[in-house]
């Protein structure tokens, strides 16, 4: 989400408010979000520590009153970001302000209404608040290089999968006939089950081959394996090298005389007016 504009309609107070809460070039803004950061670990430690019976058994008193604590300074948190900008609905509305509300109000469904303490674990959602704090959004842009070399690779990697399906389907049903039911290997879809888990590297252990012949299948699978984790990774690496091999040939040169951007790394010239690049 993009940080909310400073209205310059805002009155004293609400601009100085939304320097505290949105800004970090002060030092009460620079508190704010430190204060805002403990806090918000400090929650994710309370749910895990609730999952715990005997924890929450001996200290759940504790943990309520702390809990209540933080439900508190998130609400009025919440509040003050809404009164602080002349465009409220911007933030209710975006992905923070979503996640902001959802993290804040089951305490007070659990209160009014009752219900699961399971429910609480939706207050997990504040460890995505960190985001902001820390301003990791500024970062989105090589998140796109990413996503740009994943689209670039989707065939690919598709056809692999496939392909790793098939293998899966293949040797599932061959060790179905080599193992039987009598070593685990009770039907098919069991046995791709074991495929699919060993071919993956996972090894769960719960199946395993007893026969020579079925061990020296589950060999050669578990080989191909590591095949099959190199294999994704390559295609898309290489899909990320090619966009960033793309990106240094045309650099953002620009020309003093007419502004041109786009001129190749060995251009001494404009191409769009003739002007000599680089003159300092």
């Amino acid at each position: 989400m993009e940080k909310p504009s400073l209205d310059k309609n805002l009155t004293t107070w609400k601009r100085k408010l939304y320097i505290i809460i949105y800004g970090t070039s002060t030092k009460l803004g620079r508190l704010f979000d430190i204060v805002l950061l403990v806090l918000i670990v400090l929650s994710i430690i309370l749910v895990m520590l609730e999952s715990v019976a005997s924890y929450n058994i001996k200290y759940h008193d504790q943990f309520y009153f702390a809990e209540w604590v933080i439900t508190i300074f998130f609400s009025i948190e919440y509040i003050l970001r809404i009164i602080s900008i002349n465009k409220p609905t911007k933030y209710i509305f975006s992905f923070y302000g979503i996640v902001d509300l959802l993290s804040t109000i089951p305490s007070y469904i659990i209160f009014f209404v009752g219900g699961s303490n399971m429910f609480l674990a939706v207050r997990a959602l504040r460890l995505l608040r960190v985001f902001r704090i820390l301003k990791v959004t500024r970062y989105i842009g090589e998140s796109q290089k990413l996503i740009s070399a994943l689209k670039n690779s989707r065939a690919k990697i598709s056809i692999f999968l496939f392909a790793v399906v098939i293998i899966c389907i293949i040797t599932g049903t061959l060790m179905y006939l080599v193992e039987g039911p009598e070593n685990g290997f009770t039907n098919i879809p069991l046995s791709i089950y074991w495929a699919i888990v060993t071919l993956t590297t996972v090894g769960f252990g719960d199946i395993h081959p007893l026969t020579p012949l079925g061990r020296f299948i589950a060999s050669f699978i578990m080989i191909i394996g590591y095949g099959v984790i190199a294999v994704p990774t390559g295609i898309v690496g290489a899909e990320m090298s090619k966009d960033m091999s793309k990106a240094d040939e045309i650099k953002p040169f620009i020309c003093p005389n007419c502004g041109e951007k786009e001129h190749k790394p060995s251009s001494e010239f404009c191409h769009n007016c003739g002007k000599k690049l680089n003159e300092n």
